[in-house]
């Protein structure tokens, strides 16, 4: 398929007239701060996905170019400037998507890029962001690898996210708080590249230290990315003896493993750990499994939609206005590091008393904390690169009052309770006990 490239590009507001725009008692002539945004367009990876998270980030440049978000964010543009918004396709894999960071950096000239979903890119990407000097933030890709083996001395790349180690630690911490006398043994079905296995291996690691009597199963299912047939799959897990099944599923593998899953009656015999499965809850309305927990990777989506801060309540309101679906996880995630970029900018701008430079931009990012939607995120991990956030987990029910699907017997785990400590490899950590978690 023929890439697509959106353009969502705003007028300058106050700058048209005289093309020339004042910042601090300095004056210069009006620019944009034009940004690349890889998403999902096209593909198994788009529906559930890709196309949130570009609406999620549609919404937000809509909201910073015209001043519409609430405080501290209520002054327009990033540093005063328009953002013109680059939006294109992640589809194709690792080399392909090197050469669009290329283009976009050599040719378009963007000024940073923000976005990213699949592990496999921002493994692909990292090293070719520091070399063209092009500030990246990465917004959802889970590996922990991208800064603990890939870039351990980053500069130009950032995660404001948390990385997969926080969403499986959390994970295991509910099972424990809730379910521990019940957990027999847990098996696992991931996708067979970085962002499954690691998830796995972390869920493993956090399991042994946990519910050490909970033994994992020796044939844990590792089926190729986007494969879309379970069926074997399906059946030994409905023969294993584990009652517990951990999966980190997530687009069209998730959907397509949920409705083959349901068919057979998987989700009855079985307790599942979908880590992101609240991705495709609002989609799947009542096909979606009840009763299981499905995560988010941090404070998103199902878990903070009744949340009363007002950044929160605008974006759900807006959200739900322009596309007439509730915003999911990858909405929020992409919007999340949009906010990072708005917190850096206006904060260089502020220090330096004009416009800022990309450095300056990185300063004032690096080991920052920024408020967003419903808490302050901490770049606290990765020399000030990798953000830290609580994540939470709950049980999934239907909510026939809203016609959504909702998460019951919420706990919220602190970020410095399913995060290493800074300086220390998540691996280690986890083999380790997972010593100085703070809970």
């Amino acid at each position: 398929m023929k890439l697509r490239e959106t353009k969502f590009t705003q007028c300058l507001v106050g700058a048209a007239l005289g093309g020339v725009m004042a910042l601090g008692g300095a004056t210069a002539f009006a620019q944009t701060v034009k940004i690349g945004t890889p998403s999902f367009l096209t593909g198994a990876a788009a529906p559930a996905f890709g196309i949130p998270a570009k609406q999620g980030t549609e919404l937000i440049v809509r909201g910073i170019n015209n001043g519409e978000l609430p405080a501290p964010y209520n002054t327009k543009g990033l540093a005063g400037r328009q953002i013109d918004l680059i939006v294109y396709d992640e589809a194709g894999g690792g080399t392909k998507q090197v050469t669009e960071f290329r283009n976009k950096a050599q040719k378009d000239n963007v000024d940073a890029i923000i976005g990213i979903i699949s592990s496999g890119t921002c493994a692909a990407l990292t090293k070719v962001a520091e070399e063209l000097k092009v500030l990246t933030i990465q917004t959802v890709c889970g590996t922990p690898r991208v800064f603990e083996e890939i870039n351990k001395d980053p500069k130009y790349v950032f995660r404001t996210i948390n990385h997969a180690t926080a969403n499986n630690v959390s994970a295991a911490r509910y099972l424990a708080a809730k379910m521990k006398d019940k957990v027999k043994g847990f098996a696992g079905i991931n996708q067979n590249y970085a962002w499954g296995q690691d998830s796995w291996r972390d869920f493993q690691l956090a399991m042994a230290t946990l519910i050490p009597a909970a033994k994992a199963s020796k044939k844990p299912q590792f089926p190729k990315l986007f494969s879309g047939q379970y069926g074997t799959e399906i059946s030994a897990l409905s023969r294993s003896r584990e009652n517990v099944v951990h999966s980190s599923f997530w687009g069209g593998d998730l959907e397509a493993f949920i409705g083959q899953a349901s068919a057979r009656g998987l989700f009855k015999r079985k307790s599942f750990v979908l880590t992101v499965g609240e991705t495709v809850a609002y989609r799947l309305g009542k096909k979606f499994p009840q009763g299981i927990l499905a995560g988010t990777r941090g404070p998103y989506g199902m878990y903070v939609v009744d949340d009363p801060t007002p950044l929160n309540q605008w974006f759900q309101k807006e959200f739900r206005k322009a596309y007439g679906s509730p915003p999911s996880q990858p909405a929020y995630q992409y919007a999340q590091g949009f906010l990072a970029a708005k917190y850096a900018y206006d904060k260089a701008a502020k220090d330096a008393g004009k416009f800022p430079s990309t450095e300056q931009v990185i300063t004032a990012l690096r080991g920052a904390t920024f408020p967003t939607f419903v808490g302050d995120v901490k770049m606290g991990l990765s020399k000030g690169h990798q953000a830290m956030t609580d994540d939470r987990w709950g049980v999934t029910a239907w909510d026939e009052a809203k016609g959504e699907m909702v998460v019951k017997d919420v706990v919220v785990f602190p970020a410095e309770c399913v995060n290493p400590p800074d300086g220390v490899g998540s691996i280690e950590w986890l083999k380790g006990g997972m010593k100085g978690a703070k809970c």
